[in-house]
């Protein structure tokens, strides 16, 4: 499982979100890439107005997307199914 983790430096949404992803690393074994809205080429991701953005990959393929902010629950249902 890989997840792109795509936010903003300015995001209130994605500092609030930083607490839940950083806890997820600890609990949980995956490849990230942290991509920022404002400085990286993300139009391939076709990323919406509402961040942070989670795009979950399972064999190169893109299986679940997350925007917003979310428990970690979610994150770890996720996980679980992949």
């Amino acid at each position: 499982m890989k997840i792109i983790k795509i936010n903003s430096l300015g995001c209130p949404s994605c500092i609030i979100m930083n607490k839940v992803f950083n806890k997820l690393k600890e609990n949980y074994i995956f490849e990230y890439e942290e991509l920022d809205y404002d400085f990286d080429d993300i139009e391939d991701y076709n990323v919406g107005n509402v961040l942070p953005v989670y795009i979950f990959y399972k064999d190169d393929g893109e299986v679940c997307r997350l925007c917003g902010e979310h428990k970690i629950e979610e994150f770890e249902k996720i996980l679980g199914e992949f």
